[in-house]
């Protein structure tokens, strides 16, 4: 490390720049700490700011021995590319002076999540509490808090209980045997009760006491019902186990909001652990791109979308736009059984598409176009936004000149936020994409330079020079990715 380093020595202010390189690094490898890789400009970074410096101070207060320290990334490429940093902030977690292979911090942004994860990184997995006052305290700090009772700290439940407490970061766990914490939360026998300051409460475990049941049970009811899409629930709705999201687009200054979100909270009741119900204020500037991937305008608002986030993004659409919860259920019973179809977004062809050099796709003439068997077609799949892609533009419409007048290859490109194709999904922008002449339906991912030379020799080459090798998917590049641009990570 470098005097570059801008260190939040468990407190809001940094460690004097006179300090050696040397000096801080031994400080700190040989401690627990936390470490920020961040950029100056990152509108994620500059959230996390406060709620990182709040977390340091709490440390500090706390007498901890764990420090908490920044860097800024894009000053220092070297630590960045040495701790693969592909995003940012990337958050990795120092412990016994191992610097080679730092853990992925994986939990939320705010105070409390950023100290429950390092809590359990350091010490138990769960609190003993030996007294009411503890249980108390533990359930008023915390969103949700997860307590087991049982009368035998040794016994098969509670330790099911703590190896689930061991695999949740984000949530913080306490065990009782004590008689009167029994009595002041009314439990009479062992089990397991998760503290929750919206929707019921509470919630009892009554399953079989085994880790998975208790990370199902911990997984449905650790978020509430309907939760509202921002900078802060953002981890916690992408980083959970609910892959299948219904999305609620609405402004809250609406004078109907009220209404829409009672209607959208009764149809979650029946979806708990299934579907996650989250709603999006439509008016936010920083939602925008959300709506913009989803096809919609704030003026369409409301609206109502669904995803999958699997390994492939896949987005549907109701038939109905009247947000009822008649409605919401009918349309997530069809989707929960496998009948809808995937919604497709594509814009109207235009009437120019095929007289510029680089010929304009779009979802409509998108297979009759690259599936020609006569043709070899290169496809630039691409975001207006992306800078990327405009740095890419005057390369591809000099490569779409050079073969302009070729009888057999074709040089397109295709808006990827206004259209999509079941059959190619893309990940990050720009995505360039080969499709050889013949029935096959053969798609080819471009891996070389991103050149006029390098272009021509992969089409000279027939989607040999440059392409990846046969069967594989091409390597994710340098571009943007899809998931990152929308605050999805």
């Amino acid at each position: 490390f470098n005097q570059k380093f801008n260190f939040l020595f468990a407190s809001t202010s940094p460690i004097s720049e006179n300090l050696s390189a040397l000096k801080l690094w031994s400080n700190f490898i040989s401690s627990i700490f936390l470490l920020v890789l961040d950029a100056p400009w990152c509108g994620h970074c500059k959230a996390l700011v406060p709620e990182y410096a709040k977390a340091a101070s709490m440390l500090k207060a706390d007498g901890s021995e764990i420090r908490l320290a920044k860097v800024d990334a894009t000053e220092e490429a070297d630590l960045a590319q040495e701790y693969g940093v592909r995003g940012y902030p990337t958050i990795k977690f120092f412990k016994g002076g191992d610097k080679e292979s730092p853990k992925e911090y994986s939990a939320g942004r705010q105070a409390d999540d950023i100290i429950n994860w390092l809590k359990k990184r350091t010490g138990p997995a769960a609190t003993t509490l030996g007294e009411v006052a503890q249980a108390e305290t533990m359930i008023a700090e915390n969103e949700v808090a997860v307590i087991g009772f049982f009368k035998d700290a040794e016994s098969e439940g509670a330790t099911a209980f703590l190896k689930a407490a061991e695999a949740v970061d984000d949530v913080p766990f306490g065990i009782t045997s004590n008689d009167a914490v029994f009595s002041k939360f009314e439990v009479s026998k062992d089990g397991v009760v998760l503290f929750k300051k919206f929707d019921e409460g509470r919630n009892t475990f009554d399953g079989e006491l085994s880790k998975t049941e208790l990370l199902a049970f911990i997984k449905a009811n650790q978020l509430p019902l309907v939760i509202e899409f921002t900078e802060q629930t953002a981890p916690k709705i992408f980083g959970g186990e609910i892959k299948s999201h219904i999305l609620m687009f609405v402004p809250k200054a609406a004078d109907d909001f009220n209404d829409k979100m009672a209607e959208f909270k009764k149809a979650s009741e029946g979806f708990k652990g299934k579907i996650l119900f989250i709603f999006i204020d439509s008016e936010v500037d920083d939602n925008q791109r959300i709506l913009e991937f989803f096809g919609l305008k704030k003026e369409e608002c409301p609206a109502i979308r669904l995803i999958t986030l699997e390994e492939e993004m896949t987005k549907y659409r109701p038939e109905s736009e009247a947000i009822t919860a008649d409605n919401i259920i009918a349309f997530c019973t069809l989707f929960t059984e496998g009948k809808l179809k995937p919604h497709l977004m594509s814009q109207d062809i235009p009437e120019d598409w095929d007289k510029n050099p680089v010929r304009v796709l779009v979802g409509k003439n998108f297979e009759e176009v690259v599936f020609d068997p006569k043709k070899n077609v290169f496809v630039e799949f691409y975001a207006p936004w992306c800078g990327h892609c405009k740095q890419l533009d005057p390369i591809w419409t000099k490569l779409g000149e050079k073969y302009q007048d070729s009888a057999d290859i074709v040089v397109a490109k295709m808006d990827s936020t206004a259209n999509e194709i079941e059959t190619v999904k893309v990940h990050s922008f720009p995505t360039l994409k080969f499709f050889p002449a013949g029935d096959e339906h053969k798609v080819v991912d471009y891996n070389g330079e991103r050149t006029l030379e390098g272009f021509t020799k992969f089409l000279e080459s027939g989607g040999k020079d440059g392409g990846a090798p046969a069967g594989e998917e091409g390597e994710e590049d340098e571009g943007i990715d899809v998931s990152t641009h929308l605050g999805l990570v």
